[in-house]
């Protein structure tokens, strides 16, 4: 005899799936060996994202699915579970959580005890503490009844534990969400491989910057290669765990669109695909997104709208928050319409309860039901190589499903039951549904019209006659309380108490003139799917603002486009033989300059009157820290693996601001924390691009070197100042150490190479090390050095080191001593980058003269001003022109400082800084003298696009006030209905320099 239930009346089948496999742990008492098969009936079972049964059965044994269909014979002695009207589902699976692992604790520093620069962790493990790909969540992994009762009320059966510690995490384990043994749960021991930029807890110094993060990572990989390429040569257990834990999927958690795109830069390096943990904010570079192949886990932490009421408080809000607040819940969509795959995660929220509503939203903004619910079972399933086990419900796989009062994605939608393994756990305990439209009769009264309308929990009542009032309905199980007045202009009271049985209501009551009655409603149209009508009818269309590029203030719906251009009857500023020209004309086309002359002209093109302007080449910046998330990575002495590219941020709005004052190239210098820094970027300002699209192509590397008291950090606490060098000439031995290694190595290479091919298997490869590889390419003239210099002691030694070692000083910046080593610059081919008239700001600069720059140019060294600030280069043609009234330089000599005299110093003159045909077409529109205070840039060009222009710059602004106010009215529409808010974003300001020094999980902003 079968015995049949209903869904509400459900034995407690918790030891169903009790007996699904055999135990190794002894039991002490009674066997319970049911065999825990169980026929869900009647039910609407979505067997995967685009599979729908009606009226169908789902039958399961021993906590797997053995049949689901219409035509499933229910076997002798099966417990029938009647689901008539419910929806079944497969169990969600979330692949990014840290389910029963222990918190992790990132690493404080200690103020009061000096760094830790060496690993402390015992063992033959790996020299940095930030790598622990040894560590496998599994034998960390712990059941927690109380975490896994909060992920089965959102619908999930199973989830990835990853152990959010470190760069290189290890492995992370797939377990189920039962309450069990741990050797019950774990389906996956090793599921995936877990990386990130973070450090965790590791209180190591290095690295303590974005870039040293990656750098780091990078020089992991090699050295895991080159640890399994030759046993024996070193034991190590963390290079050992990271090679075996590349066989299993590779989740990188970047939680930014940024860091993506770093991720899958490294990822391509060594021929791995991530799975990409993000951010939410991929929609705002989804080309870029999409490019990287890469499967994506997307949070659903949508941003709270922020509190405006206080129009001080609405300034202090950056045009991209408010902008990001309005499209957040957009970006699965967009993810979707792009074809990119993706999972959910609750990982990010602050209440997990609001996944479920967040994801309903994200609905509401486009993205489809089926492609959410692949989101949460198919997609995990298969990244994961876990679609055996879960994902659908399949014959075989485990019997991991959700019992729904409905649509799971409809509001009104209530989680019932959640069965994991085969284990029921009761979620929801639904009132019965009496809405509806009724026929209601009360003793002698004629009969009305009774609505109940809301929610199951929350119904609404109407009562509709001579006059419609609205009243009160009260729930318990069947029983019924109603309560409304019995005309509008009364405020007398008519209460009704009975009971709900077959669609209908009925019971006794009590006039206001105390006369009790009998009362019946019956039931006469169902009124969920009206409400439903009612409701799509009532909501409005969702209009969103545009996307713009870059996602910041003074980014545009389209970019600015390369055009023909032609400027006649200007004052033209050649950097050529050919001096200032009067009354010419400058043409620009397919992005160079094509002509130069007078009375041009050009079919097609767009024609600027000059007349009474000045056209120069585009302003070079050569020293430069815009852009950048971090400038140093000032623990080690030599830092010369890290690369200024890693961390660039295209929508800094000092790019857009320096586009203003007519810069239209910068390099991206390292800062000067040690005396080996990084490798320099080299960018032209192409406002709204990708980050890959702002570097000037084919350009040869640059790597910043620093000299004085930043390197030997003077300006440290004595208990903090323990890393070598401690005095200058301490640091004359670091580069002296540091090129020796690099020419040992040089040499290890060259010597290998010689060998045979059976040599080579016998020697064993030398060990790739892509900081002492930087130092190579300098050796070889392949990278030049920027050299941060302020004592002309100082200078003379880099110089001598120079030579002594067999490399030349490309450049020495700042240099406000240069004017008295300019002959010794000149004679070693070195170049001074300095600043016009800074001095006194600390004690290396107490000898600084204003003619300094004045007085390298006239002694033959290649001269330049630079910025070292975002501020100072919006006006380096005015710092420029301070040669001019100190020194005596010439106004075009003066000129050259930021235009031509830069470009040689960074090899690019072939290519830009004069106006001469053939070069790029990086030219700026003054509408005064250059030189004079009194200068605007009216349009920038960088590659014949006009990514600055001034009128385009005014009419933006207002566009810009129009869209803030907009948003401003949108939240306080949303804090009227119900909305969240926040207060505004804490925020600093994105200026760094040389001596800047930031951990790199901090990110900087500007606010417009």
């Amino acid at each position: 005899m079968r015995k049949i239930l209903t869904i509400a009346a459900c034995l407690a089948l918790g030891a169903a799936g009790s007996a699904m496999a055999q135990e190794t742990f002894p039991r002490n008492g009674v066997y319970d060996e049911r065999t825990g098969l169980v026929a869900l009936t009647n039910a609407t079972i979505h067997t995967d994202y685009k599979t729908k049964i009606e009226n169908a059965t789902l039958l399961i044994r021993n906590g797997k699915v053995e049949a689901v269909g219409t035509k499933v014979q229910v076997p002798a002695g099966a417990i029938v579970v009647d689901a008539k009207g419910k929806h079944i589902y497969p169990g969600l699976v979330d692949m990014f959580t840290s389910y029963g692992l222990p918190e992790v604790q990132p690493a404080r520093r200690n103020w009061t005890a000096p760094p830790q620069e060496e690993s402390t962790k015992q063992g033959a493990y790996n020299w940095n503490q930030a790598i622990r790909p040894e560590t496998n969540a599994v034998e960390l992994f712990k059941v927690d009844k109380k975490q896994a009762e909060e992920l089965r009320k959102l619908g999930f059966g199973t989830v990835l534990a990853v152990h959010r510690d470190g760069i290189a995490r290890g492995t992370a384990t797939l377990v189920t969400l039962a309450d069990k043994r741990e050797n019950e749960v774990i389906l996956l021991d090793k599921a995936a491989a877990a990386l990130s930029f973070e450090k965790g807890s590791s209180p190591q110094d290095y690295p303590n910057s974005l870039m040293g993060s990656i750098a780091l990572l990078r020089q992991t990989y090699l050295d895991a290669q080159w640890n399994n390429m030759n046993p024996g040569r070193e034991q190590n257990i963390s290079l050992a765990a990271f090679t075996g834990a590349n066989n299993y999927p590779q989740i990188f958690e970047a939680n930014s669109k940024l860091n993506m795109l770093r991720a899958d830069k490294v990822g391509d390096e060594f021929r791995k695909q991530y799975i990409i943990k993000g951010g939410g904010d991929e929609y705002q570079m989804i080309k870029e997104i999409k490019a990287t192949n890469a499967p994506i886990i997307v949070p659903l932490n949508f941003p709270e709208a922020y509190n405006v009421e206080d129009p001080y408080d609405a300034r202090r809000v950056p045009l991209d928050a408010m902008k990001h607040w309005e499209m957040a819940p957009s970006n699965p969509a967009a993810l979707q319409k792009a074809g990119i795959p993706f999972a959910f995660t609750t990982a990010d929220l602050k209440d997990k309860k609001d996944f479920l509503p967040n994801l309903r939203k994200a609905i509401e903004y486009g993205l489809s039901e089926e492609e959410a619910l692949k989101a949460l079972t198919a997609t995990p399933a298969q990244l994961l190589k876990a679609d055996k086990h879960v994902g659908s419900l399949d014959k075989g796989k485990l019997a991991n499903f959700i019992i729904t009062s409905g649509n799971l994605f409809a509001e009104d939608n209530v989680i019932l039951e959640n069965w994991v393994q085969g284990n029921q756990y009761k979620i929801t305990e639904v009132p019965a549904d009496y809405r509806g439209i009724y026929t209601l009769k009360i003793g002698q009264q004629p009969e009305r019209k009774l609505q109940i309308a809301g929610t199951p929990e929350k119904p609404e009542l109407k009562v509709i006659g001579q006059d419609t009032v609205t009243g009160k309905i009260t729930v318990s199980g069947n029983l019924v309380t109603l309560s409304f007045n019995k005309d509008k202009k009364s405020k007398e009271a008519i209460r009704l108490s009975g009971w709900y049985a077959d669609k209908n209501l009925q019971g006794e009551g009590q006039l206001p003139d105390a006369t009790l009655v009998k009362w019946n409603a019956k039931f006469s149209e169902a009124m969920t799917e009206k409400a439903k009508k009612d409701a799509a009818k009532e909501k409005q269309a969702i209009e969103l603002g545009n996307m713009i590029y870059p996602f910041q203030a003074f980014g545009q719906a389209e970019l600015p486009k390369q055009e023909t251009v032609l400027i006649k009857n200007a004052t033209v500023w050649t950097n050529e033989s050919e001096g200032v020209l009067q009354n010419a004309d400058v043409l620009l086309k397919n992005g160079k300059i094509a002509k130069v002359g007078k009375n041009l002209t050009e079919s097609g093109a767009r024609v600027i009157d000059g007349t009474g302007k000045h056209v120069t080449a585009g302003i070079i910046d050569e020293h430069s820290h815009i852009a950048l998330q971090g400038v140093n990575e000032g623990t080690q002495a030599v830092t010369a693996e890290v690369r200024m590219m890693d961390v660039l941020n295209h929508e800094d709005p000092n790019i857009y601001r320096q586009l203003a004052g007519g810069v239209t190239t910068s390099q991206l210098l390292h800062g000067s924390a040690n005396p080996i820094g990084g490798q320099s970027a080299l960018i032209k300002l192409r406002w709204g691009k990708s980050p890959d699209e702002l570097f000037v192509e084919n350009a040869e590397g640059f790597i910043k070197f620093a000299l004085g008291e930043n390197v030997k950090h003077s300006n440290r606490a004595p208990a903090h100042n323990v890393r070598f060098p401690q005095t200058r000439m301490g640091v004359e031995q670091v580069y002296v150490d540091a090129f020796q290694r690099a020419k040992e190595y040089e040499q290890a290479w060259k010597n290998y190479n010689k060998l045979s091919k059976k040599q080579k298997a016998a020697a064993g490869e030398p060990r790739r090390d892509i900081e002492l590889e930087a130092l190579v390419e300098i050796l070889n003239g392949k990278r030049h050095i920027t050299c941060h210099s302020y004592v002309q002691s100082e200078i003379n030694m880099m110089i001598k080191v120079a030579d002594q070692m067999g490399f030349k000083v490309n450049t020495f910046t700042h240099i406000l001593e240069g004017y008295k080593v300019a002959d010794k610059m000149r004679d070693h081919g070195a170049g001074g980058s300095t600043f016009a008239d800074w001095w006194a700001y600390k004690m290396e600069v107490k000898d600084a003269i204003p003619q300094n720059a004045g007085i390298m140019h006239h002694l033959g060294v290649t001269t330049a001003i630079n910025s070292d600030d975002a501020e100072m280069a919006r006006r380096l043609n005015q710092e420029a022109a301070k040669s001019v009234k100190y020194a005596g330089v010439s106004e075009e000599d003066a000129l050259k400082m930021v235009t031509l005299n830069p470009a040689k110093l960074l090899h690019l003159d072939d290519r830009m800084g004069s106006i001469k045909v053939g070069k790029d077409a990086d030219v700026v529109l003054w509408n005064n003298h250059p030189l004079s205070i009194y200068a605007r840039a009216e349009k920038t060009f960088v590659d014949g696009i006009a990514y600055y222009d001034l009128e385009r710059d005014t009419q933006m602004r207002t566009e810009l006030e129009r869209e803030r106010m907009r948003l401003v009215q949108k939240m306080l529409q949303a804090k009227t209905t119900g909305a969240r808010t926040q207060g505004p974003p804490m925020r600093r300001a994105s200026v760094v320099h040389c001596e800047d020094v930031e951990h790199h999980a901090e990110e900087d902003y500007m606010a417009y």
